[in-house]
């Protein structure tokens, strides 16, 4: 199977032999590993006074950063970030990446168009909108979801793309938010309306939020995603226990602790990769990933020794 079968049957709970399929939402040690800058860490202030030619060389720069990240480390899929970040680019992005590993790779963009956790310096007022004008805000919930749908189909007609990440927070480590019952008002009706989108045009969703998910699990299973990501061990996450609560009926992705990949001992981040294994696998329905990404500031080897160990241990026989 290639690698991008291998993901979509993990998606699709379906059963697999060999290695668990294995992604990140970025790797942003690109510098480190091969010499070059992120595609999101570059600047291309004069984007627009570049010559096509000029575009086009840094076009496929960016493609083989994407494609060379996914061949180094096995990943399954490339979550693009286009640079810039305008819609024919995205388009221009993913055909190249296409074009240049043919049908590979599962390839997804950000696709997310619900509320997420504001910026400081706008939460309280987010929250007094809540209050004092509901019925506006769900309006904007409504539209923003619409936008987003068209902006799909016109994907869909443009290039060939397999899905969705959608990654809007709702959960600090304590928990989301917003109440549970305000996520119920506010977010996940329209979740559940942008998935059924995405889902009748064909396109698979993995829904990423850090943090406490638990006291909202229910609700974000509810919407239908065929993926869960990032199982959130540092907002108390198990996915032990989210594997017997709703393995049964969503793929789960991550929990192996970023935190330790980053300030813990090696032996204790060979553990969380093992953890993650362990109680993912059973059953299938499990993809190989941190619970964030591979960010700046984490060594490098941290992250290759939890490859190391998913190549010996992430193994279905």
């Amino acid at each position: 199977m290639k690698p991008k079968e291998r993901f979509i049957s993990a998606l699709e709970k379906k059963p697999i032999k060999g290695l668990v399929p294995h992604f990140e939402l970025a790797f942003f040690l690109t510098m480190e590993k091969f010499g070059k800058l992120h595609t999101s860490q570059r600047s291309y202030r004069q984007w627009n006074q570049m010559s096509g030619k000029e575009r086009d060389l840094h076009r496929n720069e960016i493609a083989d950063i994407f494609i060379k990240t996914a061949e180094e480390y096995d990943h399954s899929a490339i979550f693009i970030h286009p640079n810039p970040t305008t819609l024919e680019e995205a388009v221009k992005m993913v055909e190249l990446i296409r074009e240049k590993s043919g049908d590979k790779y599962f390839l997804m963009l950000h696709g997310d168009a619900t509320y997420e956790i504001p910026n400081g310096d706008k939460l309280v007022e987010f929250i007094y909108r809540l209050s004092d004008e509901p019925d506006k805000v769900k309006i904007e919930a409504e539209k923003m979801v619409n936008k987003a749908l068209e902006t799909a189909q016109f994907y869909k007609k443009n290039c060939d793309l397999d899905g969705f990440a959608l990654c809007s927070d709702y959960c600090f480590n304590e928990g989301p938010f917003l109440s549970p019952s305000m996520i119920s008002e506010f977010i996940t009706p329209y979740l559940a309306k942008l998935i059924k989108g995405y889902r009748d045009m064909g396109f698979y969703t993995i829904k990423h939020t850090d943090g406490n998910i638990m006291p909202i699990l229910d609700q974000l299973v509810d919407t239908n995603p065929h993926a869960l990501h990032s199982i959130d061990p540092q907002g108390g996450v198990d996915i032990k226990e989210v594997k017997k609560l709703v393995g049964e009926k969503v793929c789960l992705i991550g929990n192996v602790n970023c935190g330790l990949m980053q300030t813990g001992t090696e032996e204790e981040v060979i553990q969380s990769a093992r953890y993650s294994l362990k109680n993912g696998m059973p059953g299938g329905g499990f993809i190989f990933s941190t619970s964030n990404c591979v960010y700046t500031g984490m060594p490098l080897k941290r992250y290759e020794l939890i490859v190391d160990t998913w190549k010996k241990e992430g193994i279905y026989k």
